[in-house]
């Protein structure tokens, strides 16, 4: 079995809409539902689940009916922090799915991860028992405990981003999840599930993700969506295929 855990409990604070920034539009449809749609129509998932604030279920339920994402297995009130509301997630998949079930966590607010990144974290798993989608980073990163003097730069060569999906065996990360919740300090610093396991000691296996799959966060995000959405039915309309090469290329140099 393999699930997608699908998080998306966030108030848009930094985004300055007057809805959360999943649920904002983007060419005709909410960004969430552009997420929704590519674990919808992957042969390889079986089944979905949504967190969300509590009060947008109800709308949540009707967008997932407008738009046929036949695959939601539950809709879930997020919790407290974003972890929490993977975990509510996680725990009502443990209810309904054998133990050794895959889950793909992935945020709600990154809409254009390709098919073979969720492919590719599907045979990690099975693999190497984990896997977490980056990319190289391009920029040279600096590491500062202030915010104002650099402390150290690490070699670039060397500095990955990481994105989403994250992927594990469902016993392997609720267990993870557990040894944190059972801290005084819970989810402090946990930003997300690679975090969780690195602060444990534990192997993580990286899979190299498309540059594309972009967290739309700000309103310059949602620009640079959008110009992503154009690219693709530009190539789709006239059979360029460049996005899948470039991809494939993009791959191979991290490999």
């Amino acid at each position: 079995m393999n699930i997608a855990i699908i998080f998306a409990g966030g108030s848009g604070v930094r985004m300055g809409a007057g809805i959360p920034k999943q649920f904002l539009e983007i060419n005709g449809k909410p960004g969430i539902i552009h997420t929704l749609q590519l674990f919808q129509q992957h042969d390889m998932i079986d089944k979905i689940y949504i967190s969300v604030l509590k009060d947008y279920i109800p709308y949540m339920q009707e967008l997932v009916e407008e738009f046929r994402i036949r695959k939601t297995a539950a809709i879930l009130a997020g919790g407290e922090t974003a972890q929490d509301s993977i975990y509510n997630a996680l725990k009502k998949a443990e209810e309904e799915n054998p133990e050794d079930s895959i889950v793909l966590i992935h945020d709600g607010v990154r809409p254009f991860v390709t098919y073979d990144v969720i492919a590719d974290n599907i045979r990690s798993v099975k693999e190497y028992g984990n896997g977490i989608t980056c990319t190289s980073c391009y920029e040279t990163i600096l590491l500062s405990k202030d915010g104002t003097q650099v402390d150290s730069v690490p070699y670039r060569k060397e500095t990955f981003a990481a994105q989403a999906p994250q992927s594990f065996y469902l016993k392997d990360i609720i267990a993870a999840h557990d040894v944190v919740r059972a801290r005084p300090t819970r989810y402090e610093n946990m930003v997300d599930a690679c975090t969780i396991l690195r602060s444990q000691g534990l192997d993580v296996h990286m899979v190299a993700g498309n540059r594309g799959n972009i967290k739309v966060t700000t309103p310059e995000d949602v620009y640079m969506f959008r110009a992503l959405l154009q690219y693709k039915e530009n190539e789709q309309a006239f059979g360029l295929g460049l996005t899948n090469r470039m991809d494939a290329r993009m791959h191979n140099m991290q490999k």
